[in-house]
């Protein structure tokens, strides 16, 4: 099992994880990124209310427990956005705050280097 580096706003955390799990986490960030941009596309129309877009709620259990959440409905485009993150075992519990876009390069460091 390698090692994900994963940089907060202030710091970095590193913790086990595997390909498949970051695959998956991908897939995750993929499918919020297609409601980001649907919310950033949308053109205010006289009357009409949005339709929101579900959350991201990732979960991996592993050596560590962590949790990915985004609400894509608070953030005007993808590049504004934040993750809230909580990574915990039986002995500590992180949580903190990332940039997507600093999440999206982080998985994507991590396969190119263990696929």
């Amino acid at each position: 099992m390698a090692q994900l580096t994963l940089n907060l706003v202030q710091g970095a955390v590193i913790f086990n994880f595997t390909p498949e799990a970051a695959k998956q986490l991908q897939t995750e960030i993929s499918t919020l990124m297609q409601s980001l941009k649907a919310i950033a596309s949308r053109t205010p129309s006289s009357g009409s209310r949005p339709t929101p877009q579900k959350s991201m709620e990732y979960q991996y259990t592993g050596d560590v427990f962590l949790e990915i959440f985004c609400n894509p409905n608070i953030y005007p485009s993808p590049f504004a956005a934040k993750i809230l993150l909580t990574l915990r075992d039986d002995r500590i519990r992180l949580t903190s705050e990332a940039e997507l876009t600093q999440l999206i390069e982080d998985i994507n460091v991590y396969l190119e280097q263990n696929t």
